[in-house]
Parts: C-alpha cells; structure tokens; sequence
C-alpha cells in the first residue's frame, strides 16, 4: 500500500520551562493573562505532522508521498526527509512564504503551551490531487490549513481516492459540519482521546455514531495505550509500551500514526498496527524533536518483545529489519 501525507510541514521550536504552567495560572485573572517563561534551552528541530508522520513511514521502509507547500528555506529539511525514505517530489515551493514554524514550550509536568505560524502552508489550499491518485491508495489528511483539508477530503471522494482522517490540532477552529465533512467515509479517523470526545461533542454524534461513519476508529490513549473500534465489532485495547522515560511529548501521537498505517500497509492485524504505533510513538515520546529518534531492529525487536511477547516481535519483524 502506498500512502500520501498531507498536513503542515514546519520547523519545531522547542523550549523546556523548569517549574510548571499551572502555578502561574490565577483562574480569576485569566481574562488579563500577560506572562512570560524564562525557558531553560531552545531546540530547533524539523516538524509538523505531516513531515513527521512521512518520517517516520520512510524509517519503516514505506517510502510514503509527502505532499504540502513549503518556502524557499527547505533545502536541508527537504534532503533530511529523502535521505530517510520519503519522496518529496510533490512538495511544492511557495515565491512569498516561508516554511510554516512551530513555537512551543513544554513545562515540569509535560503540558505545553505553543503557537504556529502557516506561512506556505496557506497555499496548500491550491493543491491538486489528481497527480497522486494514481499513484497513492490512501491519502492521510492531516492537520494543516483547514480549506486545504476540506478540499483533499472532497478530492479524495471524487478520485475514489481511500483516506485518513487525523483533525487533531485543527479541532478547535473547525466547526461540527466541518469536521463531519472530514470524517465521513474515511478508512480510518485518528485522534487522541479529548479529541475523539471534541468531534462528538461538535458534531452532535454519539460514540456509536462516530464509528459508524468510518472504517476503523483509532484512539490514543496516552500511558493507557491505544483503543481501535469497528462498527458492531468489540473494541481492540491495546496496552502501552514497558519501562517508558518520558522527554519530550511533541509529535508522539504523528509517530503512533505512522507506526499503525505502517502495519495496515503490510497487512497486519490492527491490534498487531496499534503495537507498533504505540513503539513508535515511545521513540518519539523519549526523544527531543519528532524526528530525532533512532529506529533500530534490534531494539524495537526487543522492546516489542517485552511488552506483546514474542510472536508480535518476530511478526514485525519479518518486515522491518
């Protein structure tokens, strides 16, 4: 299975805050809020969901299409994503815009407060897909500029084109008929927990009905691990990863969708996808930047192994590694 990425393509600026947010928040003042972190380190890492996602499908072997816009500052980035696996020959160079930028900082207890800048991202809205379709046979619709991802999502439908859903960051500036527009009919819909309670709370759905309106439901659910559901099936719990050192959550959740469409690009199970995302998303959890990990056999082997036993090793193993 060939996948295409779409969603925002940037630079991470990633600043840790010793002490913790929530002792700076006056819940009778927040109307005035004016504060600011004396950070303890700046780290300048390659980001956005898309790259990440495609970064890490490219270390698993999958050689996925990123498509997006970008400024003329992506050069390194751009050789950086090729010299791991992902075709780049879709993304497009915007002549105004630089590349989109991410700003955020993260405190002593993991809560992160963050900004984001479009920049070319805006022009993806300008993008056709007629040029994947024959070429891709699921389209993964990220977060990004939310008319671009309503167009992919209408394009998709009409190229008869398979796609993922994956909202997340956008959820808050997209109203019920539009993110109704962007689940419905998907093969799968990502999310983590909040915001699979978000889209039913903003589209008037239940639970029940959320699923029903696509093809498999994949929740993450942080130090729980992962829940995938089927309509009229029972759910698939999936447990975390073992022994887990948390240092940075930034792109966790885009390493556990690339680990999950990795394994239904192979054909595996989706408890067998869930393990896998939830490795991959314990790589990027223990590492600063979303694309700054190491993914070698032996230790993914391992820590599988630990955590799903051995045949869930050997399984993933016969195609990666």
């Amino acid at each position: 299975m060939r996948i295409a990425v779409t969603g925002s393509i940037a630079t991470d600026h990633l600043m840790t805050f010793p002490g913790r947010f929530a002792e700076q928040l006056l819940a009778d003042k927040l109307d005035k809020i004016s504060l600011s972190f004396l950070v303890e380190n700046l780290e300048i890492r390659r980001g956005g969901v898309a790259a990440n996602i495609a970064f890490g499908l490219g270390c698993l072997g999958l050689r996925p299409m990123l498509v997006g816009s970008v400024g003329p500052d992506f050069t390194e980035y751009r050789e950086w994503l090729e010299e791991h696996g992902v075709d780049t020959s879709r993304v497009g160079e915007s002549a105004i815009h630089q590349t989109a930028r991410f700003t955020g900082t993260t405190d002593a207890d993991l809560c992160q407060i963050a900004s984001f800048y479009p920049g070319a991202m805006n022009e993806d809205v300008d993008i056709d897909l007629a040029a994947v379709a024959s070429d891709a046979d699921l389209v993964l619709i990220g977060a990004g500029n939310p008319a671009a991802m309503l167009n992919m999502t209408s394009q998709c439908a009409d190229h008869q084109i398979a796609f993922a859903a994956d909202t997340s960051q956008q959820l808050a500036t997209l109203d019920g008929d539009q993110i109704r527009r962007l689940v419905t009919g998907a093969a799968y819909l990502f999310s983590n927990e909040y915001e699979g309670s978000l889209i039913e709370h903003k589209t008037g759905w239940t639970s029940a009905e959320l699923t029903a309106q696509v093809g498999v439901r994949v929740t993450t659910l942080s130090a729980q691990g992962a829940r995938v559901d089927r309509a009229g099936e029972a759910p698939v719990l999936v447990a975390p990863v073992q022994d887990v050192v948390p240092v940075d959550p930034t792109g966790a959740g885009d390493g556990f969708r690339a680990g999950f469409l990795a394994g239904a690009a192979w054909g595996l199970s989706l408890e067998r996808s869930a393990q896998l995302g939830n490795l991959m998303a314990v790589h990027v959890l223990e590492t600063t930047g979303p694309q700054d990990y190491k993914l070698g056999p032996a230790e993914l082997a391992a820590r599988c192994a630990k955590s799903y036993g051995q045949g869930a090793a050997d399984e993933l193993a016969a195609h990666y590694g």
